[in-house]
């Protein structure tokens, strides 16, 4: 497993929501976090290839110059050409052991999931850890059905043998209420890419986070 339980926020990328400011509002969210306390969740599934592939590397140079991980959303091509730290893969995409054969073993894999039973065969499909959502109403891309809620988040937690973060409508006064339920972390969008003020959100958001018991 690669996960290390090191990173606690996982800044899922939008630019429908940052615009022409997805780059800085990178850069702000981890000049803003202590080195490997956030990973950023490369997510833009409408760019071609070499799109993405170049916004791939800038952020792979950001991160590197601020000791984050950068994760490509579903994209195994698109990461190992930008070197990048590893794939997220949605619960259709292709199986984590699959994307493990051809990431090698260095590389971390992440699964969306949205019930126990996907957490489960995540996990024992390879999977270093899952997002599991959406636990309230997302503030930002669609959604998956009606919210979990945190007493799902705690059964993920329970059942998962790898950490999951929560998903959906994370906001600080959220993630606070999140404390107790088992997560390793949050994974945030709209509260974030969607903020004028980013740098803020993340600090708020890791300072709600270190609060859970």
């Amino acid at each position: 497993m690669v996960w290390g339980g090191q990173f606690k926020l996982y800044l899922i990328t939008d630019r429908k929501l940052a615009g022409d400011r997805l780059i800085p509002i990178c850069e702000e969210a981890l000049a803003a976090a202590p080195p490997g306390s956030l990973a950023i969740q490369l997510r833009e599934k409408d760019l071609p290839a070499r799109e993405l592939f170049e916004l791939a590397l800038q952020l792979k140079e950001r991160c590197a110059k601020y000791g984050a991980a950068l994760v490509i959303n579903d994209r195994i091509d698109v990461a190992l050409a930008a070197e990048a730290d590893g794939v997220h893969l949605a619960t259709n995409s292709i199986d984590a052991t699959d994307a493990r054969q051809l990431l090698g073993p260095s590389k971390m894999i992440g699964v969306s999931t949205h019930n126990l039973a996907e957490v489960v065969a995540a996990a024992r499909a390879g999977a270093d850890f899952v997002v599991f959502g959406p636990v309230c109403e997302p503030l930002s891309k669609g959604s998956y059905g009606a919210p979990r809620g945190v007493a799902a988040l705690a059964e993920a937690a329970k059942v998962s043998s790898v950490p999951v973060l929560a998903l959906g409508g994370i906001t600080v006064e959220r993630a606070r209420e999140l404390s107790g339920s088992g997560a390793a972390g949050v994974a945030a969008i709209g509260s974030v890419m969607g903020s004028t003020h980013p740098a803020a959100a993340v600090t708020d958001l890791l300072d709600a986070i270190s609060g859970w018991r």
